[in-house]
């Protein structure tokens, strides 16, 4: 067990930084099935530390820790008209996120897909059930990509 975690080179590992979290979610949101992909239409995702206070607040969030991630659909409300035609986004938070992934024994990749399915998912009326289902197939297509490779 020791030589599995000092070959990983832990002394010279930093937390992944926004980008790479936004690099594995592009990946995660490309391995979608299309019709959940077309549910989204365009979609920019976007990595901030924390959600904003009016986010906390609107939410009932009792720390920054409480949300992984936030469906914002652009195209709705009045205080979008200037931004109607701007694409919806996925806010992943990435403080928040590598706190739960350090609690888990799932992959980071897993995690940040399960984040965009359940916020695609449940903006969009999806139930849990369908939810899961729609992981589970990600999964399944991830692991065969990265066999043929």
């Amino acid at each position: 067990m020791a030589s599995l975690y000092s070959s990983r080179g832990w002394g010279f590992s930093l937390s992944p930084s926004s980008e790479e979290i936004r690099v594995l979610a592009d990946q995660a949101y490309r391995s979608l099935p299309d019709h959940i992909r077309s549910l989204a239409g365009e979609l920019t995702i976007r990595i901030e530390d924390f959600p904003d206070d009016e986010v906390m607040e609107e939410l009932g969030c009792e720390t920054p820790f409480d949300l992984l991630g936030l469906f914002q659909d652009r195209s709705v409300g009045a205080e979008r008209q200037s931004e109607e035609n701007a694409p919806s986004e996925v806010l992943i938070y990435r403080r928040a996120l590598l706190d739960y992934w350090a609690e888990q024994e799932d992959t980071l990749g897993a995690i940040v897909t399960h984040v965009l399915v359940h916020e695609i998912g449940h903006h969009f009326g999806l139930s849990d059930d369908d939810i899961a289902r729609i992981e589970e197939d990600a999964a399944q297509d991830a692991s065969a990509a990265r066999t043929v490779q």
